[in-house]
């Protein structure tokens, strides 16, 4: 599969941002199907492929995570955590995209093996820019290394 055919998991919860986020995806022109998970299980529900995402020709292993902090059900260090001790998983770029400035959060997230740390923008403008530049990082520039089996 072609990195742009692979999906991008977004972990969000709140709908607000979910839809902001994929307007500035379909802004930039970004064909990678964009899946949502709405909170921490079912983000891990998403990646190991159990309960209704089962079908792995539907809901293949993402190019790349987007992953918010503060989630109901499990975390988002929480999540980064199960994803990294995975070996069948670990090696997904997870970028950790949240409102959180505290550096407690962004030290975890580095312990925990995050890939980046980004503050969620307040204007849509500069969301788009972070997602511009997220495309050209991680979807045009970045070599994704191959998954585990």
């Amino acid at each position: 599969m072609n990195v742009e055919q692979q999906p991008i998991l977004l972990v969000e919860d709140d709908p607000n941002d979910v839809l902001l986020l994929q307007r500035a995806f379909q802004r930039s022109g970004i064909v990678n199907p964009l899946q949502v998970a709405r909170h921490g299980d079912e983000a891990v529900d998403y990646l190991s492929g159990s309960a209704s995402y089962g079908d792995r020709q539907q809901y293949p292993v993402p190019v790349f995570m987007l992953l918010d902090l503060k989630l109901p059900r499990r975390s988002g260090l929480e999540v980064l955590q199960w994803v990294k001790e995975r070996p069948g998983l670990k090696r997904i770029p997870i970028v950790v995209l949240t409102s959180s400035k505290n550096d407690a959060d962004i030290n975890r997230a580095y312990e925990l093996g995050a890939n980046s740390y980004l503050v969620k923008p307040v204007s849509f403008e500069d969301l788009l820019n972070l997602v511009k530049s997220l495309q050209l990082y991680w979807l045009m520039l970045n070599e994704s290394p191959a998954l585990e089996p």
